[in-house]
């Protein structure tokens, strides 16, 4: 599975992070935009903020988990 995001700095004013996301969620709701990334095979979707923090927070440990089973090192 693949999926992408937007990242803010920490720290970020929490005004300027919900105007973000509000801004986002209504472009990400617009026709032409859906039917850009469905012409790309993506199905895009919004979430709350506290939702994808929580779903980059569960992808972390599964593949934190998933690299210290499989004893993968940096080299």
């Amino acid at each position: 599975m693949n999926w992408w995001g937007v990242f803010m700095p920490a720290g970020t004013p929490k005004a300027i992070t919900d105007k973000f996301h509000a801004d986002l969620v209504k472009a990400m709701a617009d026709p032409d935009v859906k039917k850009k990334f469905a012409d790309l095979g993506v199905d895009a979707v919004s979430s709350t903020q506290e939702q994808f923090v929580a779903f980059v927070r569960a992808e972390v440990a599964k593949y934190a988990k998933l690299i210290k089973e499989a004893g993968i090192k940096v080299q």
